[in-house]
């Protein structure tokens, strides 16, 4: 069978706007239309390993601003995924702001999902995508749901997700993020949800995915 290089769909978008949900809703819509699991690949387990400072200052660091990641190990993972090789990918602790030295071992597939806030920000990375998706949704909104999603998943208090949330979180939003819509293929509003931005999208990668075959 000739090899044919996977496809990617880069999906970024702001801080809470429902870019990881409506990965997760492609990702089952694909499954039922041809009973194969997009690959997921998450932008945030590819930030920095802090473990070499102190916690207090792992704290105030800025993770919303481009260099807090590591672009050229995102890249070159996806260059091998591309070429059909399977690469070991880093897992990252959110409390602590490090890798925890475990790996995932992800294979490569005929479609792959690229989700994180910057997506589409850094050249090197949107020319590998196939298609380049922006998640929209008002600041008000994504502000609510990053406050819930950091105190009942990654061991946050109230008074610390507002203090990041204005500090750095805002302004990169506004410098890095939503510049990105310029760049986007497709922009996808996602107050609650979009059941026709997620059929289109699921129906390209299920022609992508029998095309494949």
């Amino acid at each position: 069978m000739t090899f044919q290089q996977p496809k990617i769909i880069g999906v970024s978008g702001g801080s809470g706007s429902g870019k990881t949900t409506l990965v997760r809703m492609l990702r089952d819509r694909c499954s039922e239309m041809v009973g194969v699991d997009l690959l997921v690949l998450q932008i945030d387990h590819y930030y920095h390993d802090l473990a070499h400072l102190p916690q207090s200052e792992r704290d105030s660091r800025n993770y919303d601003h481009p260099n807090s990641f590591d672009t050229e190990l995102l890249r070159l993972h996806l260059s091998e995924l591309l070429a059909g090789r399977e690469v070991a990918r880093p897992t990252y602790d959110f409390a602590t702001h490090t890798r925890t030295g475990e790996t995932v071992l992800i294979k490569p597939a005929p479609v792959l999902v690229l989700d994180g806030i910057l997506a589409l920000h850094w050249a090197e990375i949107r020319q590998l995508l196939t298609l380049a998706v922006y998640v929209d949704v008002d600041d008000d909104v994504r502000c609510l749901r990053r406050l819930r999603r950091d105190i009942n998943e990654r061991g946050r208090n109230v008074d610390g997700v507002i203090h990041q949330y204005l500090q750095t979180v805002k302004p990169m939003h506004d410098t890095f993020v939503g510049p990105q819509k310029l760049v986007a293929d497709i922009i996808v509003s996602w107050v609650q949800y979009n059941e026709r931005a997620v059929a289109m999208l699921a129906g390209m990668a299920a022609a992508w995915v029998n095309s494949s075959n």
